[in-house]
C-alpha cells in the first residue's frame, strides 16, 4: 500500500467511496446525495494548498483517504479539522492506522499546526479505538447530533490530538513545546 497526495483525477473514485460510506448508518455525517464529484475536486485542490489530502492506494485502487484542513478564522487557524475515510470493504486491514500515522507525521512537521480536531460517531467503536490508540483524546460529546435516515439520533464525539505531545509511535519524534 502506498500513501500519496490526492489529485483531481481521484475525485470520481473518492466520490464513489464517500457515497458508499455515507450510505452506511453511523459512518459519515453526510448523506450520499450531499456528496458530489465537483465538491471533492474542489476540496482536493483547496486542501492540497492549505492543508493536505492523502489517499491510500494499492494496485491502482484507492483504499481510503484523509483530509486535513485548517480552520478559517485567524484566531483558530492553528487548529486543523481531520476527515478520514476507510473505503467500504477495506476496514480492518490497517489502512486507517497507516493514513492517520501519515497525517500525524505531516502535522508534526508543521510548526503552525497546534491541534487536530475530528468528530466521530459515538457508535463507531473501531474508529474511536484507533484515534485513542494514536493519541487522540475525547474533548466532548454532542448529544443527538446526527440524525440517521431511520430518524434515530446518535451522539458525535469531539476528539483532538496535539502534535507537541504526540506519542513517539504515532509521529516519530516529539516537537518541543513553544515557550
Amino acid at each position: 500500500m502506498d500513501i500519496r497526495p490526492a489529485t483531481p483525477g481521484d475525485a470520481h473514485a473518492l466520490w464513489e467511496a464517500e457515497s458508499a460510506t455515507a450510505a452506511l448508518p453511523g459512518q459519515l455525517a453526510s448523506r450520499p446525495e450531499e456528496i458530489s464529484i465537483v465538491s471533492l475536486d474542489a476540496r482536493i485542490r483547496t486542501a492540497s494548498q492549505a492543508g493536505c489530502f492523502f489517499v491510500a492506494e494499492a494496485n491502482g485502487r484507492l483504499l481510503g483517504h484523509a483530509v486535513l484542513e485548517p480552520m478559517g478564522l485567524i484566531a483558530i487557524q492553528h487548529v486543523y479539522r481531520l476527515t478520514i475515510v476507510v473505503h467500504p470493504g477495506q476496514t480492518g486491514l490497517g489502512i486507517g492506522t497507516a493514513l492517520l500515522q501519515h497525517i500525524q507525521r505531516w502535522a508534526a512537521s508543521r510548526p503552525a499546526l497546534h491541534k487536530i480536531e475530528l468528530n466521530v460517531r459515538a457508535t463507531n467503536a473501531s474508529a474511536i479505538r484507533l484515534y485513542t490508540r494514536l493519541g487522540f483524546q475525547e474533548e466532548g460529546r454532542f448529544r443527538d447530533r446526527i440524525r440517521l435516515p431511520t430518524g434515530e439520533f446518535i451522539d458525535d464525539l469531539a476528539m483532538a490530538w496535539f502534535p507537541d505531545v504526540a506519542p513517539p509511535h504515532a509521529s516519530g519524534e516529539r516537537r518541543p513545546t513553544p515557550a
